[in-house]
């Protein structure tokens, strides 16, 4: 009986040790090599070639019945937050009447080689002052 109690009492204290170690984090008051390490960021994708990629999927950007003309293209940009990339993309389009509206501007999201958003374009893009180049 007491064999059995002193096994129980030593699976009990190392089960409370070992469970000690998982909260040592980098705020905690533990040696250094004894705390988790910062995870490291995810490697950066190679630019995209945002000409090719819109060229090949101006229904991503554009709706089809806008018609969009004179498609011109800036540089990609790293995203702030993120491995992924955005860029600007300018047009002259229709109105869902058929009628020219003039340029447009939109701001696509590139990640993995495919646009996954895109939305018009605001002042806190700064499509604006980008280079354009046409596709």
């Amino acid at each position: 009986m007491r064999g059995r109690l002193f096994h129980i009492a030593l699976a009990l204290g190392m089960a409370l040790a070992l469970a000690g170690c998982g909260f040592a984090d980098v705020r905690s008051p533990v040696p250094e090599f004894m705390r988790n390490k910062e995870a490291e960021p995810p490697p950066l994708e190679p630019p995209p070639d945002v000409k090719r990629l819109v060229h090949d999927n101006l229904e991503a950007v554009f709706v089809a019945t806008s018609y969009p003309r004179d498609v011109r293209v800036s540089q990609p940009h790293h995203e702030v937050r993120g491995a992924g990339w955005t860029a600007c993309v300018q047009a002259e389009v229709n109105s869902a009447t058929g009628k020219p509206i003039g340029v447009q501007t939109y701001r696509i999201s590139i990640s993995g080689g495919l646009i996954i958003d895109r939305r018009r374009a605001d002042p806190d893009d700064n499509c604006e002052t980008e280079n354009y180049e046409p596709i």
